[in-house]
């Protein structure tokens, strides 16, 4: 079935990646340095065959012995707090990890494709989001080291295919959530179950009227699995078109944890996105892909996992 190298491989979706390369037949090659990503997500994998692991940093030079099919760059701070945290290495992950994961496609003349983001998009003009806008986003705010870096990571994918050759995909992942999101991660699905569960308020920024779309994680991987085996080379949303103001996420939090927390609204952060809504004709069209877990069995399901971790 082949052989992958998946960058970010101990993250939230890196970690379900290998799962179900795995669970396909292929070998895998997961890469992390833990900036953000946990060894607990991958510890099930150890010692399974077919499985190996690598410590590094991706900005640095890769080696890696044997063939390889496939290389997924998965590896970046995806959440606010990390990349208000880290901006240096999200910038650097996302610019000179790139380039070196697109050398090592190269090289071994495999098929790549780039994690890229809904936030390429920025705080947009156009709703729903289809793949040909181009975006509304501030390179100098606080978010851009985030948002320039995954739009430079597209731009050099894009170069990598026409002037290399490299078989390339990209796929701009709208609000995913599941197991193996982190407490702390800062994101509003873990921020508003931990603070449920922990019986604290539950923080809505601004007036909750900003709008999001999310997605289950088993249905991204498998939207993100067969983008990869797809012939579309370029951008393609994959997300839940089904959206929500954040004040009404809130309150179905509130009823699935069953706690009485109040709702505590603190100021809107620097350019955070008003709308967020994916247009997902591309990829019905030609993945013959849509999200099939609704809302309410995805985030029971998250609940429970936030239960175990707390």
């Amino acid at each position: 079935m082949g052989r992958a190298l998946i960058t970010g491989g101990a993250g939230f979706l890196g970690s379900h990646l290998c799962d179900l390369f795995l669970e396909r037949g292929h070998e895998v090659v997961c890469m992390d340095n833990f900036l953000t990503g946990s060894p607990n997500n991958i510890k099930h994998l150890f010692g399974r065959d077919g499985f190996s692991f690598i410590k590094q940093d991706v900005t640095n030079y890769i080696h890696i012995d044997g063939p390889l099919d496939y290389v997924l760059h998965f590896a970046s701070p995806a959440s606010p707090i990390d990349y208000l945290e880290k901006p240096i290495q999200t910038l650097k992950v996302g610019s000179l990890g790139t380039h070196k994961t697109l050398g090592v496609a190269k090289d071994k003349g495999a098929r790549y494709i780039i994690a890229s983001t809904s936030e390429v998009y920025g705080d947009p003009l156009v709703h729903p989001q289809r793949e040909e806008y181009w975006g509304n986003v501030n390179p100098v705010g606080p978010r851009g080291v985030y948002d320039e870096a995954k739009r430079f990571a597209e731009s050099m994918t894009m170069a990598y295919h026409r002037f290399h050759g490299v078989e390339t995909r990209i796929v701009r992942i709208f609000n995913t959530y599941g197991e193996r999101m982190r407490v702390n991660d800062g994101r509003v699905v873990p921020a508003f179950i931990s603070q449920a569960l922990r019986n604290e308020p539950l923080t809505v920024f601004g007036d909750g009227s900003q709008t999001r779309s999310f997605c289950y994680v088993s249905d991204l991987i498998d939207g993100i699995y067969r983008l990869l085996m797809s012939d579309e080379v370029q951008p393609t949303n994959i997300g839940n078109p089904a959206e929500m103001t954040v004040l009404q996420f809130a309150e179905t939090i509130k009823r699935l944890t069953g706690t009485n927390a109040p709702i505590e609204f603190r100021p809107l952060p620097e350019d955070d996105p008003k709308i967020r809504r994916p247009d997902i004709t591309k990829a019905r069209t030609l993945l013959n892909w849509e999200p099939k877990v609704p809302l309410e069995e995805g985030i029971s399901r998250t609940i429970d996992y936030f239960r175990s971790v707390l």
